[in-house]
């Protein structure tokens, strides 16, 4: 009965004209929590989708059974860093320069997988990832990748079970909300926003060799979401207070800075939390209001996250010396205050586990994930593994890029 019903189901392109409905109705059946208890609902503003369209490549498919939509996923694909290697200058036989410069590859990126309840364990899943896979190899990916939660067992036994894919990297999500009062940043740090060109010559001379850094920078740093990037440095560190630009910064930088930049999440998608009991809500709106009255007091107040909230997500984290975590803690204060004039909810930001600017980065255990999972496959074996290998079985670095375009 279920290879019956199997053959009876069309895997199709997303047809916007008149798929936006089922779609809608298939992901809130897949609601997180749907059985009563706390659930996190994710409104896309009507447009499915929003979480890949400003990637260079994307591709969404439903899964049709009898003209109704029952499943459907989500793709991307990019060029980015996979590792570096030493690029060597000689002049009179002798070698003058050894500079790491990053190994590319074009990888995919797997989002958005869904199966309604009513359809699940016939098979669909599968069907939808393979045939997305397919697309990333007409297109060249030599990788793809995908993201969950570490205890999302039926995702994970999907993808390293049937799917071949292993487990790569295990970044953490860190989540802060936007307090009623705002954040005092340090006086004795300087706060530059940068222009595109400025941030993207930043990037390329200090991060280009940090995992899945995007080769495609400058389109991220252009893009209409993308708020700003924000430098900190000691506040008599710029010459007579004026800033020259990137080139003359990267010469001769301080001891200490760090910088980030932001993307507006808020007019992508809106969240909501529901299922909370009317005593956690209104515990929620009382501390708000005391927060709001009393702002001197700096009390923790929490977001309003029972209604739909936005947010800021912090990306391309980084910096050097040793106030650079002190720095970042500016920062990220700094956009917690951009977050509360925008009318947020919370700010976000993923990094790996061991990224030294982690102890940095205020945020509430409660609201954040300890440990996320990005699972990864190599999808051929008809390249030359150049200098890096097998990216599939490298080691971590101490760093990672985590595209805003996929958030």
């Amino acid at each position: 009965m279920g290879e019956d019903r199997m053959d009876m189901m069309v895997v199709r392109e997303f047809d916007p004209s008149r798929d936006v409905v089922g779609v809608e109705e298939v992901e809130r059946s897949c609601e997180v929590g749907s059985s009563g208890k706390l659930s996190l609902f994710t409104d896309l503003l009507g447009d499915p989708i929003c979480r890949v369209r400003n990637s260079p490549a994307f591709l969404m498919l439903v899964a049709e059974m009898g003209g109704e939509i029952v499943g459907m996923i989500r793709g991307c694909i990019k060029t980015v860093t996979c590792g570096e290697r030493i690029s060597r200058r000689v002049k009179n036989n002798y070698s003058i320069s050894n500079k790491p410069v990053p190994v590319y590859t074009k990888v995919a990126y797997i989002l958005g997988l869904r199966i309604s309840p009513s359809h699940r364990r016939m098979g669909l899943g599968l069907k939808l990832v393979c045939q997305m896979e397919d697309w990333f190899r007409q297109n060249g990916a030599e990788y793809s990748y995908m993201a969950t939660e570490s205890d999302n067992h039926a995702s994970v036994k999907l993808f390293t079970g049937k799917c071949g894919y292993s487990t790569f990297r295990t970044p953490s999500i860190l989540v802060n909300p936007v307090f009623a009062h705002r954040v005092t940043v340090s006086n004795r740090i300087t706060i530059i926003k940068l222009t595109p060109p400025d941030a993207e010559l930043l990037y390329r001379r200090r991060f280009a060799t940090t995992e899945f850094f995007p080769r495609d920078i400058d389109s991220v740093l252009e893009n209409k979401l993308n708020v700003g990037t924000f430098l900190a440095v000691p506040r008599d560190s710029l010459r007579f207070g004026l800033w020259a630009g990137s080139d003359h910064f990267l010469s001769d930088p301080p001891e200490s800075w760090t910088v980030l930049s932001v993307w507006n999440c808020k007019d992508v998608f809106r969240l909501e939390v529901r299922g909370a009991s009317r005593l956690k809500r209104t515990f929620a709106k009382t501390t708000r209001i005391v927060d709001k009255a009393f702002p001197f007091l700096k009390l923790p107040s929490v977001p309003a996250v029972f209604r739909p909230f936005g947010l800021f997500f912090m990306y391309g984290l980084g910096g050097e010396g040793p106030r650079a975590a002190k720095m970042m803690k500016a920062l990220c204060g700094h956009v917690h205050n951009l977050a509360r004039e925008s009318g947020c909810g919370v700010v976000a930001t993923e990094v790996a586990n061991s990224e030294p600017l982690k102890l940095g980065i205020p945020h509430w255990k409660m609201l954040s994930c300890a440990e996320d999972l990005w699972c990864i496959k190599r999808l051929g074996e008809d390249y030359s593994d150049g200098p890096v290998g097998d990216w599939t079985k490298s080691s971590p670095g101490l760093s990672i890029f985590v595209d805003p375009r996929e958030v």
